[in-house]
């Protein structure tokens, strides 16, 4: 499981130009699930971007977590995360998860971020969404957790 964390200003997603999501001041999380990732690193994952203290206290230290500035969570699933540009000039895909196993695994991370109180919305599975955002630092951080 790869997660691309950016602390965002506002963050929204469009699907047929339609807006079908869009937070404030929060955490915008790219989701690339991986072959073999389980439900365990699902928890472990909405844990720690629960818990994550990466916003600005009174003195400019991150210090403070979404739940001490209300902060919000879009979750966006994008496979490409579990892919690699290594070698060739293709990205290589094989390490993504297939999307019938894929798809529980967003839904359990965002379902597992809500029950830990955070305010959350998602993008639309295989879906070809365009995803706005507004880098607030900029502050952008990579979860990595391997398949069990």
């Amino acid at each position: 499981m790869r997660i691309v964390v950016q602390r965002v200003s506002r963050a929204s997603v469009r699907v047929a130009g339609q807006p079908v999501a869009g937070i404030g001041p929060g955490l915008l999380l790219l989701v690339g699930i991986e072959q073999g990732d389980r439900r365990e690193q699902v928890e472990r994952a909405a844990h720690r971007m629960a818990t994550l203290r990466v916003f600005e206290d009174a003195r400019g230290h991150m210090n403070l977590g979404l739940h001490e500035v209300s902060g919000e969570v879009l979750v966006v699933s994008q496979f490409t995360l579990a892919g690699s540009i290594r070698r060739g000039r293709r990205p290589d895909l094989a390490n993504a998860a297939r999307p019938e196993e894929a798809e529980p695994l967003i839904e359990a991370f965002a379902s597992a971020l809500r029950d830990k109180g955070a305010a959350v919305q998602c993008g639309v599975f295989r879906a070809h969404m365009e995803v706005e955002l507004v880098n607030d630092g900029p502050v952008t951080f990579v979860w990595d957790d391997p398949p069990l």
